[in-house]
């Protein structure tokens, strides 16, 4: 039998977030103490799961407590990843709001690799966030490679260690230079935020999905930084090849 209380302690945290291209399952807020430079900063954090089955699209419009937890051990969500959001500040109605869309960088993110910028842009986004004093940071889980995914990116590290660019590389794979899509995030955003937003990135394609969504930009702000011989090649490639804004494109030169 289901614990009464469980179902009552989480059925103000379940939302229900539905829009003509997307339908999702939002849990939270969750209040999130984080380390960010030897400093505590609380910040509240949402985790979504998109209904992508008909069948189960239902159960995402009448999604309760009890009946996401009769089905929660059947959705296998171990075997897959959920995406996320860190909220901090009055999100829903600051003037001035910075969000962040991050795609998950295993490597970048929890080894701390040098072999890109990600990990470096992920700790530097949320500091910016919070001296902005409201913001987001959307922590996209199926965006890893670019959305070839952790296996298929090991495969293409392999043949750019043979010379090979990351945009050669995920086209000698089979899969475009860039395959993320953005649908669920901003429909999470635009349940959370209604109010214009200023983008953190130096890439065009989130800037111009945004803008696609109706959602109101009302700038963006680059990123750029932790340059070094290893990502060197990586960072000219982002500009020179996928078309990222390049307003300091000469940060890499000195290692080419």
């Amino acid at each position: 039998m289901l614990q009464h209380n469980a179902v009552e302690l989480l059925q103000d945290k379940i939302h229900t977030v539905v829009s003509e291209t997307a339908s999702n399952i939002l849990v939270g807020p969750i209040k999130l103490p984080v380390n960010l430079d030897g400093e505590t900063v609380v910040f509240q954090w949402y985790c979504w799961l998109p209904v992508k089955d008909q069948e189960d699209r239902e159960l995402c419009r009448t999604a309760t407590a009890e009946t996401l937890i009769k089905r929660l051990s059947s959705f296998n969500l171990a075997e897959g990843q959920q995406s996320s959001v860190l909220v901090y500040g009055d999100f829903a109605h600051a003037e001035h709001a910075m969000i962040r869309m991050h795609s998950i960088c295993h490597t970048g993110d929890i080894f701390g690799s040098k072999r890109c910028d990600c990990g470096f842009q992920l700790h530097q986004s949320m500091k910016m966030i919070v001296e902005n004093g409201a913001g987001a940071l959307f922590y996209l889980a199926n965006h890893e490679g670019r959305g070839i995914g952790l296996f298929s990116k090991a495969m293409a590290y392999i043949l750019q260690e043979q010379g090979l660019d990351t945009v050669e590389a995920n086209l000698e794979l089979g899969f475009k230079d860039d395959s993320r899509d953005y649908t669920d995030a901003i429909s999470i955003l635009q349940h959370l935020r209604q109010l214009p937003v200023k983008l953190i990135t130096n890439n065009p394609k989130k800037l111009e999905a945004l803008k696609s969504s109706g959602m109101n930009v009302e700038g963006r702000v680059p990123l750029w930084g932790d340059v070094s011989e290893y990502n060197a090649r990586y960072l000219k490639t982002k500009v020179e090849r996928s078309g990222h804004y390049g307003e300091n494109e000469g940060i890499y030169h000195e290692y080419a």
